[in-house]
């Protein structure tokens, strides 16, 4: 399953900074004195997270050929004990046969359920928690060594409208869901781990299940939100060589005085705006995913155009994965979904830092929709030009009143 994940990663141009670490080669035990079966040390092995090797188990599904007769004893109907039968099942050697469903419908034991739970409480989680953790660590001493960006000139007592009260209105319904959905998705998965110890289990299933009745309904609030920000800002956010200009002197952030030219969105704000728009469908696609399971699997579509592609077999991975069981889909779901949250997040942490503490003025933007004029003449130049030459046209062309 994380070779799956690393596949689809590769594939999108996203990297998330997951470090494997190599499992250790447990000796094999002397199994002769539980005549084959596993051994304490094979238990102990996993535990400690030693790989070993479970051909032992995975294999024993019953041999027809040498299997006692029914009648006789230690007998086995079909040559395969019931421990046998249900090891069959788990590894996917069992003999099953349905009337409908295709294959996935014969998936009784689905034994990758075990690997989705150990990258799910490992890799996902603790990474998930640097990223965020590092994120405001960076931002803290950002703030420490570069203070408030202040508003260089004098301010002129003048407003500009920045933003009409309906763009105002999606972005903070947007903005709204996502903290939201970032609060009761990190109380998931981090929940047994942090909250029971701290508050027990009857106080975390009573926020548990509270978190997953708003999370499942405002995500709806979320992409009603998304979808308003897109078609509002998308022809203000299409980069161009302005942009160059700004990246060049790092948009002015890190040095007092230094302010590039920059229409509407400067190339900050633009990286901002297509993070969300692109990661927040993502999130936005693979929470509907999980919603409608049987209706809208993702992974084995995607599987297959990935194998059309030769991605994965480029980096050694093989065909991917086509027949995919619902609960298979459920578990990619779940991690995708995660690790997209966790990189949106961290990104919308510097933007709420840059919007608020971060620099002076620009919180107004948001808050009441009016700048002040000499921030928008050091941070959007040229916009506030556009708006200034906008209005003197309209004045021009105005009929004095008789």
């Amino acid at each position: 399953m994380t070779r799956i994940l690393m596949t689809l990663l590769v594939s999108l141009f996203l990297t998330v900074p997951l470090a494997a670490q190599e499992a250790v080669e447990a000796p094999q035990p002397e199994r002769s004195a539980t005549g084959g079966a596993q051994t304490l040390e094979d238990i102990l092995a996993r535990q400690r997270g030693e790989k070993i090797d479970d051909s032992f188990r995975s294999d024993a599904t019953g041999d027809p050929d040498s299997a006692a007769g029914v009648a006789n004893q230690l007998g086995t109907l079909g040559g395969a004990s019931d421990s046998e039968v249900w090891r069959a099942l788990r590894y996917g050697k069992g003999d099953v046969t349905v009337s409908a469903g295709g294959p996935v419908a014969g998936v009784l034991i689905q034994d990758g359920g075990m690997r989705w739970l150990e990258f799910r409480q490992g890799p996902l989680a603790q990474y998930g928690a640097y990223l965020l953790g590092g994120t405001i660590v960076v931002l803290a001493l950002f703030f420490l060594l570069r203070g408030r960006i202040r508003i260089d000139g004098e301010k002129t007592g003048r407003t500009v409208t920045r933003f009409q009260a309906i763009e105002r209105f999606g972005h903070w319904l947007m903005a709204g869901a996502f903290v939201v959905l970032g609060i009761t998705g990190l109380i998931t998965l981090f929940g047994r781990k942090v909250l029971i110890p701290a508050f027990g289990h009857e106080m975390f299933s009573t926020m548990a299940i509270a978190s997953k009745w708003v999370h499942n309904n405002i995500s709806w609030a979320f992409m009603i939100g998304l979808v308003m920000v897109f078609f509002m800002w998308v022809m203000h956010n299409i980069p161009n060589k302005i942009d160059l200009k700004w990246i060049a002197v790092g948009g002015g952030i890190f040095k007092k005085g230094v302010h590039p030219p920059a229409k509407k969105f400067n190339a900050g704000q633009k990286m901002i705006f297509w993070s969300v728009i692109l990661f927040g469908a993502s999130i936005s696609v693979s929470g509907l995913s999980l919603l409608f399971p049987f209706e809208l699997p993702m992974f084995a579509k995607t599987f297959v155009l990935l194998n059309q592609t030769g991605l994965p077999q480029a980096v050694g991975y093989g065909e991917l994965p086509v027949m995919l069981a619902p609960h298979e889909e459920m578990q990619l779901a779940t991690l995708w979904h995660s690790i997209m949250a966790f990189v949106l997040m961290a990104i919308i942490l510097a933007h709420i830092y840059i919007g608020s503490i971060g620099m002076e003025g620009a919180y107004d933007a948001m808050g009441s929709g009016e700048v002040e004029e000499q921030w928008a003449r050091e941070h959007h130049s040229l916009w506030l030009d556009e708006i200034r030459k906008a209005e003197g046209q309209t004045e021009g062309k105005a009929t004095p009143a008789e």
